[in-house]
């Protein structure tokens, strides 16, 4: 069973709620445009997968999609977000003998700030928070996101846009709440998430129009590469004018990008 609450009610958060008391669920944040979910089947995924590597019950997605229709058919460019929890129950940590989903709808306004970053590009330094290894979670948007919270609050100290997330190894993994992906000599690659990070509904999308490696990526590989960008669901692909003191030509990433995407659509 699932329960939807939606902005539009008066209903409440029960305090026993596992997703509250252990951040035991999963969530994923979609760009609403004329009333539809952008990237709907990616964002339909990832909840599936979420779903089944945490071990819920199936989603109920007949209902969900009703609801979510209903929730945002007004809306022009907002941002919606659900939030899935296992509900209540359970002995401590232990898992509930009978689950009953608790699903959170919520529609946000879209941030301004985006457009003028795809003019401009964004400028990143590193993050001095680093992330843990978890390959249980890796690639997971879970309701466990501290470690996120921490890297923006030390971004408060920082002269930049965005950060570059590392691993305890040193190699990249993301940014503060988007992936990286890079162009070097016509090849796209991004960081290989086995051990942490989240695998992005807007870089799955674009693993369906470009041939993108997963590897092991150091900052000096960003650095010597011909064009980076950064992108999540909400912004899409935008390019990074520096990382610290090396700059890039924004308007040169832009062309090199689409070009590849051109070129691609030919193939």
């Amino acid at each position: 069973m699932q329960t939807i609450i939606t902005t539009d009610q008066n209903s409440t958060l029960s305090t026993q709620d596992r997703g509250l008391n252990y951040g035991d669920g999963f969530f994923t944040t979609a760009k609403v445009v004329d009333g539809k979910v952008q990237y709907w089947p990616y964002h339909k995924a990832r909840l599936t997968e979420c779903a089944q590597r945490l071990g819920f019950p199936n989603l109920n997605f007949t209902e969900l999609e009703e609801r979510i229709g209903n929730c945002i058919q007004l809306y022009k460019l907002n941002v919606l977000k659900i939030v899935v929890t296992r509900g209540e129950g359970g002995r401590g940590y232990s898992l509930p003998t009978e689950c009953n989903l608790t699903i959170l709808l919520n529609v946000a306004a879209y941030p301004q700030n985006y457009l003028s970053l795809h003019l401009d590009g964004v400028s990143l330094a590193i993050s001095p928070i680093k992330l843990a290894a978890q390959p249980l979670l890796a690639g997971l948007k879970t309701l466990n996101r501290l470690e996120q919270v921490l890297i923006k609050k030390a971004m408060q100290n920082e002269s930049c846009d965005d950060v570059i997330v590392l691993d305890y190894n040193n190699n990249v993994i993301e940014a503060s709440a988007a992936n990286i992906f890079a162009i070097k000599g016509g090849r796209v690659f991004t960081p290989k998430l086995e051990e942490c990070g989240i695998k992005g509904v807007y870089l799955q999308s674009l693993c369906d129009k470009l041939a993108i490696e997963f590897k092991v990526v150091s900052v000096k590989d960003l650095i010597h590469a011909d064009a980076v960008f950064v992108c999540n669901s909400l912004m899409a692909a935008i390019p990074v004018k520096s990382i610290g003191s090396c700059i890039f030509d924004v308007s040169k990433s832009q062309l090199l990008l689409k070009e590849l995407l051109a070129k691609e659509a030919k193939c």
